[in-house]
């Protein structure tokens, strides 16, 4: 099963979205894919100013769960705002307790849903980064680096292959000096605790003055 998770942004404002495709023509891959999809739908259904991101979350847990599947539930969808694309607005995959309520603002929801333990934790490194400081470093190749960075992506994830592909191999060697000097942040892949099969389906949601917009 392959999961691919892409975003778009306009001059900082994202459009996030994804979907998982069957590769083995296997009954339980795509009933887990469908489970992803129908989690979404019913979040969606329900996401309108003034709900309770806790009952969002326990929708999609319900839903999940009804098919005999697990929700990931260190994982969640988030809020977003110019050039940051998590901006601190947690939206559960399961009802966390909390009373926080949907305001007018543009929203990512991504169930995840899986057959093993609903856990995911740190893999190996990567490849993809994100601008957190644009404190002084010495190396002249880490600060071309990063000015190409702060240029061209400001405080948006990227990956080291499409600095590589502007600047040559020699940008490796820079976004490891920024990476261990803090300015880089280097995201881990995420893996099931138990090594299972995750899917997952997400879009962007705008919660305006007049509508609620599916965006993606």
């Amino acid at each position: 099963m392959l999961k691919v998770d892409f975003g778009v942004h306009i001059d900082g404002w994202v459009a996030d979205t994804s979907l998982s495709f069957d590769l083995e023509n296997s009954k339980e891959n795509q009933k887990l894919i469908d489970v992803a999809e129908k989690a979404l739908a019913k979040a969606q259904e329900n996401f309108k100013e003034g709900v309770n991101l806790s009952q969002i979350g326990d929708l999609i847990k319900k839903e999940i769960e009804s098919h005999g599947f697990s929700p990931i539930i260190n994982l969640s969808g988030h809020s977003m705002e110019e050039y940051n694309l998590h901006a601190g607005i947690t939206i559960p995959n399961f009802d966390d307790g909390k009373d926080v309520k949907i305001q007018k603002g543009l929203y990512a929801i991504e169930p995840f849903a899986t057959t093993g333990s609903g856990r995911v934790h740190d893999g190996k490194p990567s490849g993809i980064y994100q601008l957190r400081e644009k404190k002084n470093v010495r190396s002249p190749i880490a600060r071309e680096v990063l000015e190409f960075i702060a240029k061209e992506y400001q405080t948006l994830p990227f990956c080291s292959r499409w600095v590589v592909k502007k600047l040559g191999t020699k940008a490796l060697f820079g976004l490891k000096q920024l990476e261990d000097n803090g300015n880089l942040h280097h995201y881990a892949q995420l893996v099931e605790t138990q090594e299972s099969k995750v899917s997952q389906a997400e879009n962007t949601i705008l919660v305006s003055e007049d509508e609620v917009k599916v965006t993606t």
